[in-house]
C-alpha cells in the first residue's frame, strides 16, 4: 500500500490526497478549454523538451489541486510558498475540478503521443508519459462512478467518503501536527490559514456524505460504530483548543517567535471546526439507523462496478474478482508449504500451519511487555533490525539512497482505526525525513518475529527506500503512484532481506517473513471474499486466524481497512509476484550476465509504474544486457 503521505502526511496520504478534492486552479492553464491545453510546445522546442514540458506543467496543474502534497515534499516555497496555507478542497465541486484537469492534462499526453512525439524522446521520459496516461486514465474511469473517493495515481480509493480511516478529522490534524513548518511568522500564518480552512473542508466531506447516502450508499453499522468515537474524540480536543492549538504553540515557542499564536488556534478550533465536527458527526449519527452488517460492496447500490473498478486500480491489472480469489488460495498453499519445515525444527509439530503459528505467537520469548517501557523496546528493537539491513543493501544496489527515516508512534486518536503500520518517503530535499508509523495501542500487535519483516516492508528497502529514488524523478513521477508497485516493491524488499541472509541465523525471523506473505495472499483471497462472494466481517478475520495463524486483535482492524479501502488490499501480492516473474525472465534471459543489482536498480529507478509498464523496463534492460 505506495507512501508520506512539510505535512504530517505519509507518501501514501499525499498521494490519497491528491485525488480527494481540489484547490481553485491558479494556473491560466487550467482555465482553458481542453483543445487549448492540449497545444503542444513552441514549435522551436525539441520532441525531448516539449515532452519535459508537458510533463512538468502537467505536474503544476496537479500539485495546484493538493496543496497539502507541496508540503509533504518540501517544494512549498518561493513561488509556491501560498500553498503552505492551504486544504484541499474535499466538496463536490472540487472533485469535478480534479476530474476536468485530469480530462484536459492527458488528452495533452495523447495528442503528444499522436503526433509522434515519442519516437524522439528517452526511454525514461516516454515512461513517464505511459504513467501519467495510466494513472488519469484510471483515476477518470474512478470519477465516472457516482460516489467514492479517487486517489489519482494513489491508494487509498475508496466508496466512503467519511469513515473510521478516512476523511479530514484524522487527516489535518495529522498534517498540523506532525510536519506542517513553523520556521517564521509566514509559516505560523500558514498554519492558522490552513486551521481556518479546515472547518470548510469538513463540511465538503459532510456535503457528500449526504449526497451518497441519498443515492443509498451507507457504510457497514460496524465501520460508523468504529468512527463516530474516532470523530467525537477529534470535537472533543477541538472543543477545547486542543493538539490543534498546542501544535502551533508549540512550534512557534521552539522558533523563537512572539505572539498569541495559540490562542489564534484556540478560537478556530473551539469556534467553526468543532462546530463543522459536529455537523459531520450529525450526518453520521443519521446514517447509522440505515446501516447494515453486510461488510461488502455487492450489497451497496452499484457496488460490483465500483469494486471492478478498486481492483481495477490497485492491482492494474484486469483481473476478476474469481482470478484474483484463486491466486490468493493457491499461492497461501505453496507458502504454507514452505512454513511447515520451519515450524516442525522449531518444535511444532501437531496441527495446520494456522494453528502452529497460533501458538508460536502465545510463546513469551517473543512478546513485548503491554507497558511503555515495552513499546520504547519495540522502537528500539525497530531501529537494530534498519542497521542491520543498511548494512547489506550495497550488495542489492549498484546506486544507493540515503534511506532517511523516522520511527514514530501513531497519534492516539488514529490508533484504534490504523493498521499495524504504514511507511513512506520524506521531502524530495530530504530536510523532512520518511516516516515508520507504528501502531502502539498494545504491544500485542507485535512480535519479535515479524516487526524485522515489518521494518523491511516499511522503511528500508520498502517504502521509505524506494520513495527516495521516486524523488529524484521528474515531478510528477514522484507524485503519482501505483499500490500494485508500491506494496510489491515493499514485499520484495521483504524478500531481499530473507535472500540477503538476515535470518540466517534467526530462522523464527524467517518464518515471520514467509508469514507476512502468506499474510498478503490472504488478503486476495479475503477481499475478495467481502466483496464478491458475500463473506461476513466475521468470516474474514476466521479466514486469517485459522488459516494463518494470524494476530485476531491485528485482522479485525485489517478487515475493516478492506470494507473501507475496497480492493487495494489485492495490489499487494499481485505486485509482488510480477516483480518476482520479470526478474525470473531476466535471470532466464540473461544467464551468467544477470546481476540482481542491475536488476533491482532497473525496477527501483524506474520508478512508481503500472505492471504493464514495468514488464517493458524490464524487457528493455535485458535487450540492453544482451547487446
Amino acid at each position: 500500500m505506495h507512501q508520506n503521505l512539510s505535512t504530517p502526511f505519509t507518501r501514501r496520504q499525499t498521494l490519497a490526497t491528491l485525488g480527494t478534492g481540489a484547490a481553485s486552479l491558479a494556473l491560466a492553464a487550467c482555465s482553458r478549454d481542453p483543445a487549448a491545453i492540449a497545444t503542444l510546445a513552441p514549435s522551436t522546442a525539441t520532441p525531448q523538451s516539449a515532452a519535459e514540458e508537458l510533463l512538468s506543467s502537467i505536474a503544476n496543474n496537479l500539485l495546484a489541486l493538493s496543496p497539502e502534497g507541496a508540503t509533504s515534499l518540501g517544494i512549498d516555497t518561493g513561488d509556491r510558498a501560498a500553498e503552505r496555507g492551504k486544504l484541499s478542497d474535499r466538496s463536490a465541486a472540487g472533485q469535478q475540478a480534479v476530474a476536468s484537469t485530469l480530462k484536459a492534462d492527458v488528452a495533452r499526453v495523447r495528442a503528444f503521443t499522436e503526433a509522434g512525439g515519442t519516437d524522439r524522446i528517452d526511454h525514461k521520459t516516454r515512461t513517464s508519459l505511459a504513467v501519467v496516461e495510466s494513472a488519469y486514465g484510471a483515476a477518470l474511469d474512478g470519477f465516472a462512478l457516482p460516489y467514492g473517493d479517487v486517489a489519482v495515481g494513489g491508494w487509498r480509493n475508496t466508496p466512503y467518503v467519511v469513515i473510521q480511516n478516512v476523511g479530514a478529522y484524522i487527516d489535518v490534524p495529522r498534517l498540523l501536527g506532525s510536519d506542517q513548518p513553523v520556521k517564521t511568522s509566514a509559516d505560523a500564518e500558514a498554519y492558522l490559514a490552513r486551521l481556518g480552512a479546515f472547518a470548510g473542508v469538513l463540511d465538503g466531506e459532510t456535503e457528500r456524505l449526504k449526497a451518497a447516502g441519498g443515492l443509498g450508499l451507507i457504510a457497514p453499522a460496524f465501520l460508523i460504530d468504529k468512527a463516530l468515537p474516532q470523530i467525537e474524540a477529534t470535537l472533543t480536543d477541538a472543543r477545547g483548543g486542543g493538539s490543534l492549538a498546542d501544535n502551533l504553540a508549540v512550534k512557534a515557542r521552539e522558533a523563537g517567535l512572539s505572539g498569541d499564536w495559540g490562542a489564534r488556534a484556540s478560537a478556530i478550533a473551539r469556534g467553526p471546526v468543532s462546530a463543522a465536527l459536529e455537523r459531520q458527526i450529525a450526518e453520521l449519527q443519521a446514517q447509522r439507523p440505515r446501516a447494515t452488517m453486510d461488510a461488502g460492496m455487492w450489497s451497496r447500490p452499484g457496488g460490483d462496478e465500483w469494486y471492478a473498478w478498486g481492483l481495477r486500480a490497485s492491482t492494474t491489472t484486469r483481473m476478476t474478482p474469481d482470478e484474483v480469489h484463486a491466486m490468493g488460495r493457491e499461492e497461501l498453499a505453496e507458502l504454507h508449504g514452505r512454513m511447515d519445515p520451519i515450524l516442525k525444527k522449531l518444535g511444532y509439530t501437531k496441527g495446520s500451519v494456522g494453528d502452529r503459528m497460533n501458538a508460536l505467537a502465545k510463546d513469551p520469548r517473543y512478546k513485548f511487555p503491554d507497558t511503555d517501557a515495552g513499546r520504547a523496546e519495540i522502537v528500539a528493537y525497530i531501529q537494530t533490525w534498519l542497521g542491520k539491513i543498511r548494512a547489506e543493501l550495497p550488495r542489492a544496489f549498484r546506486t544507493l539512497v540515503k534511506g532517511n527515516v523516522e520511527v514514530k508512534r501513531l497519534p492516539l486518536a488514529e490508533e484504534p482505526g490504523a493498521p499495524a503500520a504504514y511507511g513512506g518517503a520524506g521531502s524530495i530535499d530530504g530536510s523532512i525525513p520518511g516516516k515508520f508509523w507504528i501502531n502502539l495501542r498494545t504491544t500485542e500487535l507485535h512480535s519479535k518475529y515479524s516487526l524485522p519483516d515489518l521494518a523491511m516492508h516499511e522503511a528500508i528497502p520498502g517504502h521509505v527506500w524506494q520513495g527516495e529514488y521516486a524523488n529524484q524523478m521528474p515531478l510528477i513521477r514522484t507524485m503519482l503512484a501505483f499500490n500494485a508497485y508500491s506494496e510489491g516493491w515493499a514485499l520484495y524488499a521483504e524478500q531481499l532481506a530473507d535472500e540477503l541472509g538476515l535470518y540466517d541465523d534467526f530462522e523464527v525471523g524467517r518464518l515471520g517473513y514467509l508469514q507476512s506473505l502468506a499474510f498478503r495472499a490472504c488478503r486476495l483471497v479475503v477481499d475478495t471474499g467481502l466483496h464478491a462472494k458475500r463473506w461476513t466481517r466475521a468470516q474474514g478475520v476466521d479466514f486469517f486466524v485459522k488459516e494463518n495463524g494470524s494476530n485476531a486483535l491485528e485482522v479485525a482492524s485489517e478487515v475493516d481497512r478492506y470494507c473501507s479501502w475496497a480492493g487495494q488490499a489485492c495490489g499487494y501480492k499481485v505486485g509482488h509476484s510480477e516483480i518476482v516473474r520479470q526478474r525470473g525472465l531476466a535471470q532466464a534471459a540473461l544467464g551468467p550476465n544477470y546481476d540482481l543489482r542491475d536488476f533491482n536498480n532497473v525496477v527501483v529507478e524506474g520508478g512508481n509504474v503500472p505492471l504493464d509498464v514495468l514488464a517493458q523496463n524490464v524487457a528493455a534492460y535485458v535487450a540492453g544486457a544482451k547487446g
